[in-house]
């Protein structure tokens, strides 16, 4: 007969495990339960609509749901006013997050969030490193510990280390060899740590802190300010200083300078907005540069906006401001991930009202 100590030590461990299956949840684990809920290609077409941190933060808490039960299904159904079969018991894990994501995005953007998230090794992220002058690489590199040194050489192109390797002094490169040929397994967290630091060092503040580095940093903060802003301070600035005026004017790009990407820039950046932003950034704009957008964009997306933009009221200001934004703002980060060329050269044909 079980000691009364033991009874007592089953009881609490099955209080837990109960308050963990029935316990409420808040946020992005509502959402990540009832897109679990879901069917797959119902689930798909809702994530779609998703910007790039928000399936972020629903596939992290997708990841870590753990079991949710029927009851909690059910108060979410009510909740939402949604028609769903309630009753069986889901379980959120890392292999749930990956099917969540699979059709529903592209298989390197879905590896790439799943890296983020779950610590995978990230191949975007590596090729795109791969593709960063190798003096810039080397340079950072000859800074780091010879172990991470080789591990980084060991992720990037042939091509790209052997030219790294090309100007590092002789000893450590012969160094670095014999680390590679014996390499140390390297857990997932420290494997996403170095991934992330590697992500911000280089591909995102290198590319602007190579050349002129006080002119990158003002543009970047001037890009974030309203249009009427933007043209004071540049106005200021051009009365005593206008070659600073000039070369921050050529740095700058807001949401009138999509019309001078190229076609397949524009298609890439639309392909991963969502239907809602560009609608509310497309109010009030000229006709010509509507539909230079809308040609931009996928049969089905151009169908959905367009519809919108037809039948749907005004909207206010600020918020047609703020999605103009931050179409913009994604536009700049795609350049910084070299995913997208920004060409400064041509003038913009919107005319907005």
């Amino acid at each position: 007969m079980p000691l009364p100590d033991e009874v007592a030590k089953i009881v609490s461990q099955q209080a837990g495990r109960a308050y963990s299956l029935a316990r409420p949840l808040f946020g992005a684990e509502k959402v990540a339960a009832l897109l679990l809920a879901l069917d797959k290609p119902i689930a798909g077409r809702l994530l779609k609509r998703f910007d790039s941190l928000e399936l972020r933060q629903v596939t992290r808490a997708a990841s870590e749901l753990g079991s949710v039960n029927p009851a909690t299904i059910e108060k979410l159904i009510e909740d939402f006013a949604e028609q769903f079969s309630a009753g069986a018991e889901l379980l959120g894990s890392a292999g749930e997050a990956e099917n969540l994501l699979a059709g529903a995005l592209e298989p390197e953007e879905a590896a790439e969030i799943l890296s983020d998230v779950l610590g995978n090794s990230n191949k975007a992220m590596w090729d795109r490193l791969s593709a960063a002058p190798e003096s810039v690489l080397a340079s950072y590199l000859l800074k780091e510990h010879p172990q991470t040194f080789a591990l980084v050489l060991s992720k990037l192109s042939s091509g790209t280390a052997a030219k790294i390797m090309a100007q590092t002094p002789r000893d450590l490169r012969n160094g670095l060899m014999r680390r590679m040929l014996s390499p140390r397994p390297v857990m997932d967290p420290m494997m996403r740590i170095l991934e992330r630091t590697l992500h911000e060092d280089l591909l995102l503040n290198v590319a602007r802190n190579t050349g002129a580095d006080t002119h990158s940093k003002i543009a970047d903060i001037i890009n974030k300010m309203e249009r009427d802003q933007i043209e004071d301070v540049l106005t200021s600035l051009a009365e005593d200083r206008p070659k600073d005026a000039e070369t921050l004017r050529g740095l700058l790009f807001t949401f009138e300078d999509i019309a001078k990407l190229s076609q397949k820039a524009r298609t890439t950046v639309f392909d991963r907005l969502p239907a809602d932003r560009v609608v509310l950034a497309l109010k009030g704009t000229d006709g010509a540069f509507r539909e230079l957008i809308l040609s931009s964009m996928g049969a089905r997306a151009h169908r959905m906006v367009e519809s919108e933009l037809n039948t749907g009221g005004p909207a206010q200001q600020r918020d047609v401001l703020k999605a103009r934004r931050a179409i913009a703002d994604a536009v700049l980060e795609m350049a910084e991930r070299n995913e997208i060329e920004i060409n400064s050269g041509g003038q913009s044909d919107a005319i907005f009202e």
